[in-house]
C-alpha cells in the first residue's frame, strides 16, 4: 500500500481496515476501523484534512481530496462506489454514493442518502437523509425506501468483510 507522510501530516489508518497495494493515502488523513480501500483509491490531506469514520467502502479509483486547510469528512458505513470523485464535501453516515458521480465543494449528502451513478452534486448542495437525487447536476428524485436500506445494508456488509478478509486472502503469483 502507498501510504504516505507529507510535511510532518501523516496519515493514521485504523488496524482492521485494509488499504490495497495499490491505493494512495497521503498526508493528514485519518481512516476509522473495518474500512474497505480499493485498488486505484486516492485519499488525499496533502494540504487539506480527510476524515472517514468505520466500515466505509471506498471502492476502486475513488479519489477524495480537501481544500487547503479545510476538511472532507466522510462518515461510517458510507459505501463510494466505483470512479466518484469526493472533494471538499460532507457525506454522512450510512450514505451511498453511486459509480462515477462527483461530490463537489462544501456539499452535503445525508445520513442513508442515494446519490446515483455518473450524478453531479453541485457545489454548496445539500442531499437532505434519506433522500434519493440524480442527474446533472443532481436533483432530488424521492426518499431511501426500506428496501434499499435493506439491499445497501447486505452491499455494506460485503465489503466490510472483505476489509477484514484481503489482508489473509491474497496470495502473489509468481511469474
Amino acid at each position: 500500500m502507498a501510504v504516505y507522510e507529507f510535511e510532518k501530516r501523516k496519515p493514521v489508518i485504523g488496524d482492521t481496515s485494509y488499504v490495497s497495494h495499490s491505493a494512495s493515502v497521503i498526508g493528514k488523513v485519518t481512516i476509522g476501523e473495518e474500512c474497505y480501500i480499493a485498488p486505484g483509491a486516492v485519499v488525499k490531506g496533502d494540504y487539506g484534512e480527510v476524515r472517514v469514520g468505520d466500515g466505509t467502502s471506498i471502492q476502486d479509483n475513488v479519489i477524495i481530496h480537501a481544500r487547503p486547510n479545510e476538511l472532507t469528512v466522510i462518515g461510517s458505513n458510507v459505501t463510494l462506489g466505483h470512479g466518484c470523485i469526493i472533494h471538499n464535501a460532507t457525506v454522512q453516515d450510512d450514505a451511498v454514493i453511486g459509480m462515477g458521480a462527483i461530490i463537489s465543494d462544501y456539499s452535503t449528502v445525508g445520513t442513508w442518502a442515494i446519490v446515483g451513478e455518473g450524478a453531479v452534486v453541485r457545489a454548496r448542495f445539500e442531499v437532505p437523509a434519506g433522500m434519493i437525487a440524480v442527474g446533472v447536476p443532481a436533483k432530488v428524485i424521492g426518499e431511501v425506501q426500506v428496501h434499499h436500506k435493506e439491499e445497501l445494508t447486505r452491499f455494506k456488509t460485503i465489503y466490510r468483510d472483505l476489509a477484514c478478509r484481503y489482508p489473509i486472502g491474497l496470495k502473489k503469483l509468481r511469474d
